[in-house]
């Protein structure tokens, strides 16, 4: 299923309405999602995007690499550091970008996240004031692809997760002085195989004791009862994947305990999600479930790309299950080396289906055919109408994909279902 694509050009302005249907299985709500495309910049700048109201505007606002887009219309940029403009067979100086009020003064700051192996660094909001923002470097060096920037300590405020030195662990924040060096946490002790490039990472509780572990593409590593002492996380292996990028940690079926969803390999193919269960010890184990794969054939709905390098867990139609958003990260390395390499930059978000038999299926709907993901993306809603967007920064240029959701009719749904099965039931 092709959703029906209109595009108009404006300058270097793009804008698209897209029309994609989804149906549960279990409530007949028959959902209209139309997405419209805006696009920031032809120019690549970042391989992440993020949301903040940076001009305290009461908009949120989008950051994309040196440069803040003010919303609710994303017409008027501003750069807040050098900018800088990259040719898209090579890298970036920004991997992940992040809104956030670090030194609590009410106004949004911002943390970038540079290419594997250099700093981390926030910039300080100057308040509406002119000029670039003060930079502070919280780490001199962050490893892996995939860092995260999220609450795994139960404290309510984030930490920055990341590999250093052959060592998984988290930067915890001094919030009485975040402009000081976030200190390194290793949860692996022993000196492990995460080098600079390391593929995969996610944080969820896996086990069910209500603190979150860590997963990566190899195994998970359960959170100790208490952190003092910085004592080591106990490794559980598992090949969860040959790579992957964000691993998204959720109850995909319903039944209480958290699945994991991830890219098999984020250069090459395959998208799976792994359903927790017990092995005949009792001992927490997984059902691989396989979404895409080299071959159309492998995928339920026929869907076939390469390069899903980024992943966000999301409830898009509003119907209270988390679906995920992903797609192709396009040149991530100088074609022809990965497969596929040149082939259109797809963007699909995938519908959760839970079945009155116990089981779950992901529908894949198309968004676009020109954008793909990069190494890290936002999925929030920015224009205020409580339904979540899509802001990402890639190799193709910088977009904004703002939401919409409307009901439908049975009779209409169906002539965009790509599935007849779930519209029976």
């Amino acid at each position: 299923m092709k959703p029906k694509l209109l595009s108009l050009c404006i300058g270097c302005w793009a804008v698209a309405s897209v029309m994609v249907y989804s149906a549960n299985a279990e409530s007949k709500d028959y959902t209209i999602v139309t997405f419209e495309k805006i696009q920031l910049s032809d120019q690549f700048h970042s391989e992440g995007a993020g949301v903040g109201d940076f001009n305290k505007d009461g908009h949120k606002d989008v950051v994309v690499g040196s440069q803040w887009y003010a919303g609710p219309d994303f017409k008027n940029k501003t750069a807040f550091r050098p900018v800088a403009v990259f040719e898209p067979k090579s890298y970036s100086d920004s991997f992940c970008n992040y809104g956030y009020d670090f030194n609590g003064d009410g106004w949004d700051d911002i943390l970038v996240i540079d290419i594997p192996g250099k700093p981390a660094a926030w910039y300080e909001n100057p308040k509406g004031k002119e000029g670039h923002w003060k930079r502070f470097e919280v780490y001199p060096w962050i490893g892996n692809e995939s860092p995260d920037f999220l609450d795994i300590v139960g404290d309510e405020r984030p930490e920055l997760v990341f590999n250093i030195e052959g060592h998984l662990g988290y930067c915890t924040v001094d919030w009485d002085h975040p402009e000081k060096e976030w200190p390194f946490h290793k949860v692996t002790h022993a000196k492990g195989a995460f080098f600079i490039y390391t593929h995969g990472l996610g944080v969820g509780d896996i086990n069910g004791d209500g603190r979150k572990d860590f997963t990566e593409a190899l195994g998970w590593w359960e959170q100790p009862q208490s952190l003092e002492g910085d004592p080591l996380w106990i490794f559980h292996k598992f090949p969860f994947a040959d790579g992957a990028a964000q691993m998204l940690i959720t109850d995909v079926n319903g039944d209480g305990k958290n699945d994991i969803i991830t890219t098999w390999h984020p250069h090459k193919y395959g998208l799976v999600w792994w359903e927790q269960t017990k092995n005949s010890e009792g001992e927490i184990d997984f059902i691989k479930h396989v979404l895409t794969g080299e071959k159309e054939s492998d995928s339920p709905y026929g869907v076939k790309f390469t390069q899903a390098h980024a992943l966000v867990s999301v409830d898009m139609d509003g119907d209270g299950l988390l679906d995920f958003v992903t797609g192709k990260r396009w040149w991530a390395h100088e074609p022809p080396i990965d497969p596929e390499g040149n082939n259109p930059a797809v963007l699909y978000w995938w519908k959760l289906v839970r079945n009155p038999d116990g089981t779950a299926e992901f529908i894949p709907f198309l968004v676009d055919e020109d954008s793909g993901v990069g190494t890290q993306f936002t999925v929030q809603d920015v224009n205020g109408d409580s339904v979540p967007d899509i802001v990402i920064g890639n190799k193709k240029g910088s977009f904004v994909f703002l939401s919409k959701r409307k009901k439908d009719t049975l009779e209409e749904w169906k002539k965009f279902s790509p599935s007849k099965k779930v519209i029976d039931g």
